[in-house]
């Protein structure tokens, strides 16, 4: 008898709890590849995997811990969420902590260390760890609860989500990115457009994206409500795993006929440099009719836009340029290694020279934790996720969202502006990096 068609999502999940399908609706219990905790998280998780009464668990390789929230530690409370994970890492004798000095944005971190492959099934206790979806694996969020019972057993139960289809085609449009495809998405269906299911994204346009690309449209699936964001593995993929990979994986892609709740094809010659404002994701308009809105902040970096292409992005517009003397801008490599490439290859001095500060790899003020938190009436522009009240600081202040290009260029004009205003249009270097 022929198996039913599936998705790529379905067909992860089936392989994962040991059946030929699955379907949409259906409650399983998968087991899990990876778990992933931070500062914020793993402290609950590390309890309630305490009040279990497990003495171990399940796979020290398969159990990652990264304080990177508030590190460098900004206060005692942080510092003693700090020193739980440490100690319960050294108890447990995990293979994967990532202290200070090791350490980067989870989600940029686990990729670049080759602990997240595709085809394999991934949670974490945090909302984006629906990131690695950009290289082929299932990956979505859970409480710490859920984690604590999964680092014990290595399993977990959902619910089969349904699968939405995205098909990007066309012309990509100068200093255009995944970032603005991902806001235009959500622009377009809504923060709940996509609520408890697999958004998939495919065409030739993804076939183009670099994987930074891939993993922030990946990492935003849940500001659209989404139980996960996927695309299929291909060329691009496996050259960014050829030298990272830790361990075999396989590849899965989606039947022909498989079938989907709905389908959205978007023309990406239609798209140009975004921008969401406040105070929800969705809330999205081109930078052109966003109007003179002056700005006290900018910050580049993030799970969502820390990569080493967004910098190099950064580093185009600011070259030779200075910061605008009414602003701040922050700028956040998302690892040690992409603040190593960085310096290597003279982005560093080139933000300092402009007026930037230049920090250790952190979240830091995504979450309105520590460097960078804004006061009442103050306006940011971030590459991060979340532009929600209150999300960087004071619930007076407002957060703005958009891609590097745009961060950059509004940084040295102070107010949000295409790149084009700084930069020659259609010049040299107007092309993302990586993008064909």
């Amino acid at each position: 008898m022929k198996n039913s068609p599936m998705t790529i999502t379905e067909k992860i999940l089936a392989a994962h709890v040991g059946e030929k399908t699955v379907s949409p609706g259906e409650l399983i219990e998968v087991r899990i590849d990876l778990a992933l905790a931070n500062d914020i998280t793993a402290p609950l998780a590390i309890q309630a995997f305490s009040e279990i009464g497990v003495q171990k668990v399940f796979n020290k390789n398969r159990v990652v811990l990264v304080p990177d929230h508030f590190t460098p530690a900004k206060d005692i409370p942080s510092a003693e969420q700090c020193k739980i994970l440490r100690e319960f890492a050294k108890a447990q004798r995990l293979s994967h902590f990532f202290e200070i000095g090791q350490c980067g944005i989870e989600h940029v971190l686990l990729p670049e260390k080759g602990l997240v492959l595709p085809g394999e099934l991934v949670i974490g206790a945090d909302s984006h760890t629906c990131t690695y979806g950009g290289m082929g694996a299932f990956s979505t969020g859970v409480g710490s609860t859920d984690l604590g019972a999964a680092m014990a057993t290595g399993k977990l139960w959902l619910k089969v989500p349904e699968s939405l289809k995205f098909i990007f085609y066309g012309k990509i449009n100068p200093w255009v990115s995944g970032k603005d495809f991902i806001l235009h998405t959500i622009g377009d269906i809504g923060v709940d457009g996509a609520r408890y299911q697999a958004m998939e994204f495919c065409g030739e346009t993804i076939r183009k994206l670099p994987m930074s690309g891939r993993f922030t449209m990946a990492n935003m699936a849940i500001e659209a409500g989404g139980k996960n964001g996927i695309m299929e593995p291909d060329e691009i993929t496996l050259e960014f795993i050829k030298t990272r990979a830790i361990r075999p994986y396989k590849i899965y892609r989606s039947d022909r006929d498989a079938h989907y709740a709905e389908v959205k094809e978007y023309d990406v010659s239609k798209i140009h440099p975004l921008v969401a404002l406040p105070h929800i994701p969705s809330n999205v308009r081109d930078v052109r009719e966003v109007g003179k809105v002056e700005i006290d902040q900018v910050v580049i970096g993030s799970c969502t836009n820390g990569h080493l292409d967004d910098l190099r992005v950064a580093g185009r517009i600011l070259k030779g340029k200075k910061v605008a003397s009414s602003l701040r801008l922050i700028i956040l490599p998302a690892t040690q290694e992409i603040y190593r490439q960085a310096l290597k290859e003279g982005l560093i001095e080139i933000f300092i020279l402009a007026g930037a500060a230049v920090s250790t790899p952190t979240c830091g003020p995504c979450l309105g934790g520590h460097m960078g938190v804004l006061a009442e009436g103050e306006r940011a522009l971030a590459t991060t996720n979340r532009n929600f009240r209150g999300r960087m600081g004071h619930a007076g202040s407002e957060v703005y969202l958009s891609g590097p290009a745009v961060a950059a260029a509004s940084a040295i004009k102070g107010r949000i502006c295409h790149p084009e205003e700084v930069m020659k249009k259609g010049g040299k270097g107007s092309r993302i990096p990586g993008v064909k």
